[in-house]
Formats: C-alpha cells, sequence, structure tokens
C-alpha cells in the first residue's frame, strides 16, 4: 500500500473532521488571477456541501460571481506526526434568498453545538434573520477531496 492510500481518511473520517473543525479556509480567485484565501467558519449539509456565509459587498462574493471556482482547506496539527487536513476543490454556488441565507447561518451557528434541540435552532434562526439580508451564502459542491491523517504513520514517516 502507498503511503498516500495509508494516510486517506476514510469517509467516516473525512465526516467527523468537518464537523469538529469551526475555521475553514476558502480560496476564490481575484480579477488578477491571484489566490484569495480566507478563514471562515462553516457547516456541512447532509448531502456533503459545505455552506457559509459573507457580506454580500466581500471580494469573495465578488469573486465567486466572476468565476465560481474554490478551493477549501480545513488542517489540524503541530508536528508532523499529527498533521491531518482536507481540501476540497469544487464550485460555489452563490445563495442570496434571504430564508435561506437564514438556514445556512443556524447550521453554521450549531455547529459547535451538541445536538441542539429545535428550540435552541429557532432561537437562533430568530437572532440571525436581522444579519441574514446584508449576506450571501456560499454553498460549495465536492468535485475533488484530498485528505490527509499522518497520525495513521504511527510515528513512521
Amino acid at each position: 500500500m502507498s503511503r498516500r492510500n495509508q494516510i486517506q481518511m476514510t469517509d467516516a473520517e473525512l465526516r467527523d473532521f468537518l464537523a469538529k473543525s469551526q475555521t475553514i479556509i476558502i480560496t476564490s480567485i481575484n480579477r488578477d488571477g491571484m489566490p484569495h484565501p480566507m478563514p471562515m467558519w462553516y457547516g456541512v449539509e447532509p448531502d456533503g456541501s459545505v455552506v457559509m456565509t459573507t457580506f454580500t459587498r466581500s471580494q469573495k462574493i465578488r469573486n465567486i460571481e466572476r468565476d465560481p471556482r474554490v478551493t477549501l482547506l480545513v488542517e489540524d496539527g503541530t508536528i508532523y506526526g499529527e498533521l491531518r487536513g482536507v481540501v476540497i476543490y469544487g464550485k460555489a454556488d452563490l445563495v442570496r434568498d434571504t430564508d435561506q441565507v437564514v438556514e445556512i447561518l443556524a447550521r453554521v451557528s450549531t455547529k459547535a453545538l451538541d445536538n441542539p434541540d429545535d428550540s435552541t435552532r429557532d432561537n437562533i434562526r430568530k437572532a440571525v434573520r436581522g444579519t441574514a439580508p446584508k449576506r450571501t451564502g456560499i454553498r460549495v459542491h465536492p468535485d475533488r477531496i484530498v485528505t490527509w491523517d499522518h497520525r495513521k504513520l504511527g510515528g513512521v514517516y
């Protein structure tokens, strides 16, 4: 087995890793072709799409309007033997419907909570509704995913 195959995450490991991480780096493409990486809080939908929101007038939105190709990165670890992460390549859809933006904000806001109940979700929806009209949702549909988990090497590099 190749070292690359040894360190790949399983689907279950990937879901768990994305569920427990709070921040993702989204890289869009500026008008001049330069990458534009920005940290974002995010959520994952049941179909595996990654969602987040940002202010409608942000550079990220302008970039995605021109070119929907994005790369997402989540990483963890402080020494080589602990490094793990995921890179997601895909196309971003912009979500401008206020009700859908509220749902994305609620998904992102409840991500860190252990089993939020319906009442908690409803309270969060009410709390974010005021900011939703100023925001645009970003939904990234993965085309290709690359993962690694150096902990699987057992200290052998």
